[in-house]
Order: structure tokens, then sequence, then C-alpha cells
């Protein structure tokens, strides 16, 4: 009875092996000839780039600009803020009903709007049923079958997850899909090493022909402490706004509010933003390596002062192992 089964869990396992190991297509050669500005945002998990982008491109379309903003975060988070907390149909899912209804997805199925502001997710598979960047890719393809390419905006936002480092996600990266990169951090060491890996990830890819760059860092949450500035400094990108650790930016995020309006008291904040956001230059970081990543911080915040102890195999038992002569064979070299 358990053959069946075992079979079927066998094969399972070498799907997600197979499809794990799929590399993305070589990057593009040559320079961007893209009239619209394609920008990848960037940023470990719960940083703030879903807030930061909302508020953004709610500013953006504000001042006239045609703005697209695309969720490419399995969580489909991105747009909640936009849409007062209510989540709009991924891609993904709706692709596959339509698959199973045979018919085919319309723009106005994935695509919704609000004052000015277009906006989708690209969704993802349920947990634990696939590759996460590879929904990414999948639903890239779906996008381009929508006329993707052919669509006349001024600015389409990637939101990206910063801390999967798989092919996927390293999409608009590795296919030169954008122009320039914009990465989310915090005062942490957590988010400046992840900022750092996406430095690192284009820096890759620039060695081997590719032309995307980072136009800048955003430090979220920012109090005051300087080391989000000092990474920017050290591995040579500007930082490009600086949103500071606020109560009532919280309490209003919160509840799903747009803080990014022309005449509120965050709009000079935004206003700016969205200024150099359009005027910053991509350019080749120089990402750290994790040594003088730590050296931002004080050495109380990292705990530079514990040392790697090797375990035994006595640690590992639990109890006094006892030496056993080896059987190899053991031939001098003539």
């Amino acid at each position: 009875m358990t053959a069946p089964l075992d079979e079927a869990v066998t094969q399972m396992q070498a799907d997600l092996r197979a499809e794990a190991a799929i590399e993305p297509d070589a990057v593009a050669p040559g320079p961007v000839k893209k009239e619209t500005q394609i920008i990848a945002i960037y940023g470990k998990g719960g940083i703030g780039k879903s807030f930061t982008l909302a508020n953004l491109s709610y500013m953006m379309a504000q001042q006239g600009k045609r703005v697209l903003l695309i969720g490419c975060d399995p969580k489909s988070d991105t747009t909640s803020l936009l849409f007062g907390g209510r989540s709009c149909p991924t891609i993904i899912e709706t692709s596959s009903k339509k698959k199973l209804a045979g018919e085919a997805v319309q723009i106005g199925d994935v695509c919704f709007k609000r004052d000015g502001v277009f906006a989708m997710e690209l969704g993802g598979p349920e947990v634990g049923r696939g590759c996460g960047g590879r929904g990414i890719i999948h639903g890239f393809e779906l996008l381009e079958k929508l006329g993707f390419h052919d669509w006349g905006f001024d600015y389409v936002l990637l939101d990206f997850l910063g801390d999967v480092v798989c092919g996927g996600f390293g999409l608009p990266i590795a296919r030169d899909m954008c122009q320039k990169v914009i990465v989310v951090g915090s005062n942490d060491l957590q988010s400046l090493y992840v900022a750092n890996n996406v430095c690192s990830a284009v820096d890759y890819f620039r060695k081997l022909g590719g032309n995307v760059g980072v136009a800048g860092m955003v430090i979220n949450k920012d109090d005051g402490t300087g080391e989000a500035q000092a990474f920017a400094d050290s591995v040579g990108i500007p930082v490009l706004a600086a949103i500071p650790a606020n109560e009532d930016i919280r309490r209003k995020s919160a509840n799903y509010e747009i803080i990014g309006r022309p005449g509120s008291e965050w709009a000079p904040m935004f206003e700016m933003l969205a200024e150099q956001v359009a005027i910053a230059p991509p350019v080749r970081p120089t990402p750290l390596s994790h040594e003088n990543l730590l050296n931002l911080f004080k050495g109380d915040a990292v705990g530079r002062g514990v040392t790697l102890m090797p375990a035994s195999m006595e640690d590992m038992c639990g109890k006094e192992t006892i030496v056993k002569p080896s059987l190899e064979i053991v031939y001098e070299a003539v």
C-alpha cells in the first residue's frame, strides 16, 4: 500500500530539486534603451519596502507620473497599504483559476488602481508546494504575455524580497530587467547584511557585462545611530532618504494610511525621495567583506568578543568515546 505513496514522494522530491537547479538566463549585454524607468527595490523582510513603495508610488502619481507598482514577494503584501489593507488577486493564483476554467487572463483581472497608481501582485506558490523564485519567473512570463513591454508607464517599481538568494528573486539584476536597484535598510546588522548581499549581486553581474546599478539606499526607521549611513558611504552609494523612527508614522502605517500625500506633514520627505529616485544614476557598488560590515557596529552590539570553540566527539555523544584505530591503508608516496 505504501509503494505508490513512496514513489509519489520520491517523484515530488526529484521535481523540486530539478526546479531549484534551474539557473536564470545569462545577462543581456549592451546599453539599456527603455524609456520607462524600471526600478527594483530590495531589502530584508519586514524592513519597510512595501511602506516605502506605497507612499513613494502614491506621491509620484500625484506629481503626474504614470506609475506601476508590482509586488514580487510571495507574501503578496506589497499593495495592502495602498489599498487600505485589502489584498488583490495575484497573477499566479488568477492564472491557475483561469486555466482550469479554460479562460484567458485579462489585465483587469490582476491590475488595480487607486488615485492614479496602478498596482498588482505576482504572488507565489502555497507554502511547501513550490519554489518562490520559480514563481517569480513564471509571474513575469505571464506579464510578458499581457504586453508588459508595450505598457506606457514612466516608472515601474518592483518590490523584491532581498534576503532570499535564488535566481528568481535576482531576476531583475541577472537579466537586466531593470535599470537600477534601490536598497531599503536600517541601522541594524541584518538589514545591512541583506543590503550588502544585493550590492554583491549587482557587482557580480556587472563583471559579467550587465548594466544594472544601485541608485542608492533608503534608511527606514532611522534612529540616528548612523550605521546605515556609514554603510552607504563605504559601498559608494548615496542615501536617497532617511525616514525617521516616528510614532506617528508607525501608527498611521499600521492603520494602512498613506502618509505620502501632497500637503501632509510627511509630504516633503516623499517629494524629495521621488525626485532622487528619478535622477539618481545607477552606480556599481563596492560590497564589504563580512568583517568590514561588522566593523560598522560597536563591539558590544554584534558580539565580536565571542570566540568560536570547536566541538569534540565527546561533546557530540555526551560521553567519553574510545578512539578506534583506523583500518584504512595509507600508501606512502614513492
